[in-house]
């Protein structure tokens, strides 16, 4: 899933910045190293956003906790 979000982003600033482009002459492409970093870190986020929940929770006694509910 973030995977598809980075992508579509990626896809969608370029179209937004071509189109910035043709209404203002001063606006640049970024390079590829700033999209690519970025891009990196976005999934990395997401990795542990992701991954710390799910690791608490398998240290969760299933028993236990439908047992206090």
């Amino acid at each position: 899933m973030a995977v598809a979000g980075v992508l579509t982003g990626a896809a969608f600033g370029f179209v937004v910045a071509r189109l910035a482009r043709s209404y203002f002459l001063d606006v640049k492409m970024p390079g590829a190293l700033p999209v690519v970093l970025s891009a990196f870190v976005l999934l990395a986020a997401a990795v542990v956003a992701s991954w710390l929940p799910a690791a608490r929770a398998a240290r969760i006694d299933v028993i236990q906790a439908l047992r206090s509910e």
